[in-house]
């Protein structure tokens, strides 16, 4: 049997994140991919220059065509950036009985662009944060969800996944990426009270450019796989460090170039 992801999600004219990353996470890591595409971004490695939101009736029309015909194992949401969008996501997740959903609440590129309009924000945790798996904030997007400051060590990453599982999804994966220290640590923490974390060495690079997208797909092509949440986080956490190292080999514009989704594949 074909393991099957689908990505909705916003575009990234630059290809390195947005459907076009979770695209390639899914297909360097054995997974059939398919999208539906929430927003369209003019986006280089400089930043995005424009946002055309998908009407919410052809996201619906989107899902209703794949998730009728594809016997789809995991969802991965990414960026949605407007209310109506993020309602009929959710109500397509429930008509297709869709449960294995990893949602990363992307709110800004690594650009520093906005990607998620400010009303859309209550919206997404109401309505959306519940009928998922696994949410992946980091540090910022988690400070933003709970009107918090970011945290700032261990034990404020520990109090801020719990209040972030107090909003409903089953798992919170609260990545540490964007703090300082010579690690990257990223706290996984479930409603039935199990607590992990995952720690990699950082890596100085500009060229990270798609990470969070990539850490998200990659998670629900192990989850599409048959991994438990555990193992699909550990295995995605292995792969994003990898791709992060090996981004310099890279030659990929003049700005945060993407991290190397297929480092294990292409030859030097």
């Amino acid at each position: 049997m074909t393991a099957i992801a689908v990505t909705i999600a916003g575009t990234d004219s630059g290809g390195g994140a947005g459907v076009q990353a979770d695209l390639k996470t899914f297909s360097a890591l054995g997974v059939y991919g398919a999208s539906v595409v929430a927003a369209l971004t003019a986006q280089n490695t400089h930043g995005v220059t424009g946002i055309h939101d998908v009407p919410p009736e052809f996201v619906t029309a989107q899902m209703d065509a794949v998730f009728s015909d594809l016997e789809v194992n995991a969802v991965k949401i990414g960026m949605l950036s407007r209310p109506a969008v993020i309602e009929a996501v959710a109500a397509g997740l429930a008509a297709h009985a869709q449960e294995t959903v990893v949602l990363d609440p992307v709110m800004v590129a690594a650009s520093g662009d906005p990607l998620l309009v400010p009303e859309a924000v209550g919206t997404l945790i109401s309505v959306l944060v519940p009928k998922a798996l696994l949410i992946t904030p980091n540090l910022f997007e988690a400070a933003r969800m709970l009107a918090e400051p970011v945290a700032s060590d261990a034990d404020a990453m520990t109090r801020q996944a719990e209040a972030l599982l107090k909003l409903g999804p089953r798992a919170v994966l609260l990545k540490g990426g964007h703090g300082s220290g010579a690690e990257s640590s990223d706290l996984l923490l479930t409603a039935d009270g199990d607590s992990h974390w995952f720690t990699a060495p950082r890596h100085e690079t500009k060229n990270t450019h798609g990470t969070g997208c990539t850490l998200s797909s990659a998670i629900a092509a192990g989850l599409a796989k048959g991994m438990s949440l555990t193992e699909a986080v550990g295995a995605a956490k292995d792969y994003v460090t990898a791709a992060i190292r090996a981004a310099d080999g890279l030659r990929i514009g003049s700005g945060h170039g993407p991290v190397h989704h297929f480092h294990a594949l292409w030859k030097e």
